[in-house]
């Protein structure tokens, strides 16, 4: 193939335009043109920020500049913006051309248009923050629920307490047991007050990202779940083997299992079991990963649905008990956010989760 074969190819297939040591374009090919909605006229002659979007930052074009005077190659994805307003996103490509004695003669840059790819991968995001906001949106309904259990007993408490203070009160002979029920009132209404402060931290979505303890995240979660547990008589065995630390969010790996065990709970009182045993083993595994293992006995997922199970919306309950979200924004904690793995196997006596996530200490490798 000789140069000018080279030369038409490139130029066939690809967005090419030239512009001087200034940036003022000199050449535009028909790519150009096209995708960026000039006539060559208007574009020769002019600088080639005449296609620069507004919402790109000028340190982006410091940066660009600084690396192509400095005769080097600059690649980068671009956004910009057509004569009639639409916004492209192109990956390019600009490389000095120098003379003979080694200065910087023009630029030329070369690009391809991925305004599709990126804007697909943003309809994801998007998508994907919808999801987890109606995950979340579940899982408070879910502490809410436990909150107004933590509280019956409280206030069922306070109530009586406050009714033996109007007694003691009315007589004088009682002034000490007076004190001791308004002591006793006030610890009850500071319980009822840390549990509302923890159950607002657990959906704080302002926390960072931080090494933590996963016994500390899982000790957090049962103590949450307390009223939960007891109401549906679930038992819940956690083996530690070895005291481990990850790097993320606690309440969104607290959300993880929060969620396995409401499915747990569901199956039992689906199929009305008695034996209600939740196991979980933390441990770590031969890469010195977390390995997470959670394990029922609530006779297992179905064969037709277990590769089912982490698609968004897929459920199996009624619309009034759950969304079909949980397992999927599980799924996408654990790969996205922690950067670990979720798998699931099923038999006649129950489902078992491995979750394995890198160690805080690995991270810092």
């Amino acid at each position: 193939m000789t140069l000018a074969q080279y030369k038409n190819a490139i130029e066939q297939s690809n967005i090419v335009s030239k512009t001087d040591i200034d940036g003022i374009i000199t050449f535009a090919n028909d790519e150009f043109c096209k995708i960026f909605e000039y006539s060559r006229e208007e574009l020769i002659g002019k600088n080639h920020n005449i296609v620069r979007h507004p919402d790109v930052p000028k340190e982006t074009f410091k940066t660009l500049w600084d690396t192509i005077l400095s005769k080097k190659t600059y690649k980068g994805t671009v956004k910009n913006l057509s004569k009639y307003g639409k916004t492209l996103y192109v990956n390019t490509t600009v490389i000095p051309i120098l003379n003979k004695n080694g200065y910087i003669e023009e630029f030329i840059a070369i690009r391809y248009d991925v305004t599709q790819s990126i804007e697909l991968a943003r309809q994801i995001q998007e998508k994907d923050r919808f999801l987890f906001q109606q995950s979340r949106l579940a899982a408070m309904g879910e502490m809410i629920g436990n909150i107004a259990h933590q509280w019956r007993q409280p206030l069922n408490e306070l109530g009586i307490t406050v009714y033996q203070m109007k007694k003691f009160f009315l007589s004088d002979k009682n002034k000490g047991e007076f004190m001791r029920s308004y002591d006793h009132s006030k610890d009850v209404i500071k319980k009822m007050s840390d549990t509302i402060e923890d159950f607002r931290n657990f959906f704080n979505p302002n926390k960072i990202k931080k090494s933590f303890l996963v016994k500390d995240a899982i000790k957090e979660l049962l103590r949450l779940m307390q009223g939960s547990i007891q109401k549906h008589r679930l038992h819940v065995d956690v083996i530690y083997e070895k005291e481990l630390s990850i790097y993320g969010h606690i309440n969104e790996f607290t959300q993880v299992l929060l969620n396995l065990i409401n499915n747990s709970k569901d199956a039992y009182n689906q199929r009305n079991l008695q034996n209600r045993n939740i196991k979980i083993v933390v441990g770590e595994d031969d890469k010195k990963n977390l390995e997470l293992i959670y394990r029922d006995n609530a006779k297992g997922i179905d064969k037709d649905i277990i590769d089912k199970i982490f698609d968004p919306y897929f459920t199996t309950k009624h619309s009034s008990q759950g969304t079909g979200l949980g397992l999927y924004m599980g799924e996408m904690i654990i790969k996205k956010s922690m950067n670990g793995d979720i798998k699931v196997h099923s038999d006649d006596k129950g489902a078992t989760f491995k979750i394995t996530i890198p160690t805080s200490r690995e991270m810092e490798k």
